[in-house]
């Protein structure tokens, strides 16, 4: 009977232990994933915040369209005066060929402005996808956490169940003391 019992308790115990290990490493894996998520998503704000700032004008696409309507304009500013000046053109003819030349300076600032609104909507729309992921999988990484702390609670009052439904018998020294015996017969003696 004493062997019934010990193996119970061993078995029992190494159940408990079992479970709770599992769920320990199960929090520890889920924790890690946590970690790395919250890292990703640092870095996902990180892009955001850059891009999102990032002056438009500045950028090497932009500063090429400037570059290239500042050298259209000069060139057609010169071929304007020359033209005034073998054509006996007037002044006005010159400043509304400017006027025109500023236009285009004006409406190429305004495309790049437009540009960037644009640029700054898709990544904006990017940030709130890549955030909603990010969301997303933190829900999973809690749900497999509070998984785990159920599947340990489980598995202890498993044990606990099944150590005490089991059919063993205490050791004599171990019984409760009944009213016809005296203490020395309870301890065994």
């Amino acid at each position: 009977m004493i062997t019934l019992w010990i193996g119970a308790a061993i078995g029992g115990g190494l159940s408990v232990l079992g479970s709770v290990a599992g769920g320990i490493a199960a929090k520890n894996a889920a924790d890690d994933a946590a970690n790395k998520l919250a890292e990703q998503k640092q870095k996902n704000q990180e892009w955001y915040n850059r891009r999102y700032n990032e002056d438009a004008t500045q950028r090497g696409d932009a500063q090429r369209m400037i570059t290239r309507t500042e050298e259209l304009i000069r060139q057609r500013n010169k071929a304007a005066q020359g033209a005034q000046a073998v054509m006996g053109g007037t002044s006005e003819s010159v400043a509304a060929a400017k006027a025109a030349n500023n236009k285009a300076i004006s409406d190429a600032a305004a495309n790049i402005t437009a540009s960037a609104e644009a640029r700054k909507d898709a990544i904006e729309a990017t940030y709130m996808q890549n955030d909603s992921a990010f969301n997303q999988q933190q829900m999973a990484i809690d749900n497999a956490k509070a998984q785990a702390i159920a599947g340990a609670v489980q598995g202890i009052a498993n044990t606990g169940a099944a150590i005490a439904g089991s059919d063993f018998e205490l050791p004599q020294g171990f019984r409760k003391k009944d009213k016809n015996t005296t203490q020395t017969e309870a301890l065994g003696g």
